[in-house]
């Protein structure tokens, strides 16, 4: 029995280091794919977990499935293709340390994985199936994603998606909006940034949130960058922000906190839609009153009105998890929130990001 199954890419990232005299980069490969960090996430909070992918019988893609394999996810479903090449993602950096993406990709193997390829009894074995957009930007691999999507919601497994959309993959804007609206409409968790609901109907996150979940989605997280993140089910919001940071890199960043939030949500072992209006319980912090108004908690001086104080969440770069990756951590004893959701999203966001610089070895971002 699996806890989670993620569908879709599992790539190489050569991302940049330095550059030399010229401007040439120095890249360094790291192992990528947001369903591949998802899944280490979740891993590494012992959940089990499995990954269906295709990789090109090449060294990076036997050294991916060997890195999957040794970060305690189930590889039996990650197939060689011995026609096409592991798909290559190049990420640079611009002074302000946000990512541009290029890739190799025409085609990779991860786009051409087939229905027929896939064994349905693991999806029947697992708990939540989670997708992204990416592995419907070509066929076969969108007719399988389709299919596996419709399988799981038949068995009544939980459906999670974040959409992870990166322009150069797609032939057209319209294709990439109208797949991602596909998936928005099969998930019953969604992870969404704030520059895709700005991309799909050119909204700030509370809309874009709205719009989820008038899709069929049953909780929705938006990623906010630096200003942290929007959580929102039918009945309540619950938001916090983050101290002003420097950025060392954010790749990965979304992926992990995606997987660290449905770590925890499966051990709250709640209804997306049951996660409701309430005060906060946390141990770290003292019930909100039932208002919109900010509100800051310390152990030892208990619950004041907040200036704008930061928040619980800080990027940070993952130095030594399965996957590089950027993400996020605790920030002191300050909760700045909207709404507390009784035994649900505070304790969804608090207590999960919480554990994740306990599981990863972390480099933090600097203080501006």
């Amino acid at each position: 029995m699996y806890d989670v199954i993620a569908l879709g890419e599992l790539l190489v990232d050569l991302a940049e280091r330095t550059k030399d005299e010229n401007g040439y980069p120095t890249l360094a490969a790291n192992p990528g794919g947001a369903p591949g960090n998802f899944l280490a996430a979740l891993s590494a909070y012992g959940k089990k977990t499995a990954f269906l992918a295709k990789v090109g019988d090449d060294t990076f893609g036997h050294l991916l499935t060997g890195t999957m394999r040794r970060a305690g996810i189930d590889t039996r479903g990650i197939l060689i293709s011995p026609d096409t090449f592991t798909t290559l993602a190049f990420v640079t950096f611009d002074a302000h340390g946000d990512r541009s993406f290029a890739f190799a990709r025409k085609p990779g193997a991860d786009t051409q994985l087939r229905w027929e390829e896939i064994d349905p009894a693991m999806l029947e074995q697992a708990r939540v199936f989670h997708f992204g957009s990416l592995s419907c930007t070509d066929e076969p691999a969108r007719t399988a994603t389709q299919k596996a999507a419709a399988y799981a919601r038949a068995h009544g497994k939980l459906v999670t998606y974040d959409p992870n959309y990166r322009a150069p993959l797609w032939k057209t804007e319209q294709e990439a909006k109208a797949q991602i609206l596909w998936g928005l409409s099969q998930a019953d968790i969604v992870k969404i940034s704030d520059e895709e609901t700005q991309f799909l109907w050119g909204c700030g996150p509370e809309e874009g949130a709205e719009r989820v979940l008038a899709l069929g989605a049953r909780l929705v997280m938006v990623t906010l960058g630096p200003k942290g993140c929007l959580l929102k089910n039918a009945q309540a919001e619950f938001s916090c922000g983050c101290p002003k940071v420097q950025p060392i890199d954010t790749t990965g960043a979304g992926d992990i906190f995606g997987g660290s939030a449905v770590s925890r949500f499966l051990e709250l072992n709640k209804a997306p839609e049951a996660l409701i209006y309430g005060p906060l319980r946390s141990s770290r912090c003292q019930p909100l009153h039932r208002s919109f108004r900010r509100h800051s908690v310390h152990p030892e001086k208990g619950s004041r009105p907040a200036k704008n104080t930061g928040g619980i969440l800080s990027k940070c770069t993952l130095k030594d998890s399965p996957f590089r990756r950027g993400s996020y951590r605790i920030m002191g004893d300050n909760l700045p929130a909207r709404r507390g959701l009784q035994g649900g999203l505070c304790l969804l966001v608090r207590d999960y990001i919480d554990k994740i610089h306990k599981k990863f070895p972390v480099k933090f971002t600097q203080n501006r």
